[in-house]
């Protein structure tokens, strides 16, 4: 999967947390912090706003799940899912 580069500008205290998180091998590096961090906050927008349509919503959150970390991320598609 190819990647887009970003530059992205933190303050001392956040990147601090970052560190410790690599630096503590829960991570392997300051990118894979930043990636999870951006995945989890989308969930929880997509997961937020999921209507009950009396499907399995655990079933419906692990099918987000593997599509954010499978391939790129389309947010029209992503508020669309489930509803076909």
């Amino acid at each position: 999967m190819v990647m887009d580069t970003l530059q992205i500008r933190m303050n001392k205290g956040i990147l601090k947390k970052v560190d410790s998180l690599v630096k503590s091998e829960i991570y392997a590096n300051r990118s894979d912090v930043i990636r999870d961090a951006v995945r989890r906050f989308v969930l929880e927008k997509e997961v937020g706003s999921m209507p009950n349509n009396g499907k399995n919503s655990v079933e419906e959150i692990r099918k987000i799940r593997k599509k954010l970390s499978n391939q790129e991320i389309n947010i029209d598609e992503m508020n669309n899912f489930g509803k076909l």
